[in-house]
């Protein structure tokens, strides 16, 4: 009677570490980021706006990279959320007086359309528009 209840509970034990398993514990995945880069030209009074698409939530980073003809002077540099059926860029976070190298951060809490935008501040001359480079990491 012993060798059967015996049999039994060895088997139950040799089966217990397979049903229980190991597991091995993963860092969170961090999603994948995509780099847009916008160009554009600054007339006096004027304004530029890029739109991109978020797949996910997560950090927004926007840096306003390059500025010409004269990378010591200021302009406006601004990040929002992007409303398509108007058709307008629904500022967030602004900087009135960016100077190469700014940089604006935000994070973005879903999937959706955001937008950047360039524009003078009374610092841009009627004759010499602003050239610039904009660069957005985003999931």
């Amino acid at each position: 009677m012993r060798r059967p209840i015996a049999g039994i509970l060895l088997c139950l034990l040799a089966l217990a570490p397979a049903a229980c398993g190991t597991s091995t514990p993963t860092a969170p995945t961090t999603p994948a980021t995509t780099t847009d880069t916008f160009t554009g030209t600054v007339n006096q009074a004027g304004a530029v706006t890029n739109t991109f698409t978020t797949v996910a939530s997560g950090t927004v980073t926007a840096t306003l990279t390059a500025v010409g003809p004269d990378n010591t002077k200021a302009m406006g540099f601004a990040m929002g959320t992007y409303n398509t059926l108007l058709n307008v860029c629904q500022i967030v976070l602004a900087n009135d007086l960016a100077l190469q190298g700014a940089i604006l951060q935000a994070s973005a809490t879903s999937q959706g359309t955001y937008c950047v935008r360039a524009y003078d501040t009374g610092t841009i001359a009627a004759d010499t528009p602003f050239t610039f480079t904009i660069t957005v990491v985003h999931p």
